[in-house]
């Protein structure tokens, strides 16, 4: 069976770069037709998905993010990378990442228990 856990610093100060790390145990990053979201939860913004890697390498962002965040893969530890730039207390949230089938990429079947993030000096 497939687990997710996400983990990073719980504690960013605004302008500097958030980053996490997704760490898949129970299958490789790398098999055949998966995609590997980032998802987080707000108060504010509710549930946003932000962005995903697909297993060929490949990744698709969210617009709204798109000029802030890097998602990458690192085969050798099985792990995924979450980068998110210039962060501001907006930023604040609920940090999860996901798995789901390329082809129905919103539809996630497995879930980290996610890491909560605050962007504050």
């Amino acid at each position: 069976q497939v687990q997710l856990q996400e983990s990073g610093p719980g504690l960013v100060k605004p302008s500097q770069t958030l980053s996490l790390t997704c760490t898949v145990s129970g299958d490789s990053i790398t098999t055949a037709a998966y995609c590997w979201s980032w998802i987080r939860q707000s108060p504010g913004k509710g549930l946003e998905w932000m962005g995903f890697m697909a297993y060929s390498g490949s990744t698709y962002y969210s617009p709204s993010l798109e000029s802030r965040i890097s998602i990458s893969g690192d085969t050798s530890k099985n792990q995924l990378t979450l980068q998110l730039r210039s962060v501001t207390p907006e930023d604040t949230a609920v940090y999860f990442c996901a798995r789901s089938l390329s082809n129905y990429w919103y539809h996630f079947s497995s879930w980290g228990q996610g890491t909560q993030v605050t962007v504050s000096s």
